[in-house]
């Protein structure tokens, strides 16, 4: 299952009680915050759940994979995700309860 911003706006209507336009707005305004954070340079703290940072790639050479001519890949920056270990310890448990129920079938 993949757990989208829609549903993340369902969910703060049925749980918080915010009407559905809020509830969408109070998304996309996270979000937004987040992109403009990273944007800025900043990193991006969520407590209990991970942290975005940015990392400079170099440039490196590449290859084309149909021709086989080098070229080069050009350096950028990118977005990381490292979760917390609150949420490794989460999944961690859930993927262990799983693996319990499916051998004990």
């Amino acid at each position: 299952m993949t757990l989208t911003k829609a549903d993340l706006a369902d969910l703060l209507f049925d749980k918080v009680g915010l009407n559905k336009r809020e509830a969408k707005d109070m998304v996309e305004a996270f979000f937004e915050e987040i992109r403009l954070s990273l944007a800025d340079g900043d990193v991006v703290k969520l407590s209990g759940f991970g942290n975005f940072q940015l990392r400079d790639k170099p440039q490196r050479p590449g290859r084309n994979p149909k021709t086989g001519e080098e070229i080069p890949i050009s350096a950028r920056r990118v977005v990381t995700f490292h979760a917390s270990q609150k949420l490794k310890g989460l999944v961690e448990l859930h993927y262990a309860k799983h693996q319990q129920r499916r051998s004990d079938q």
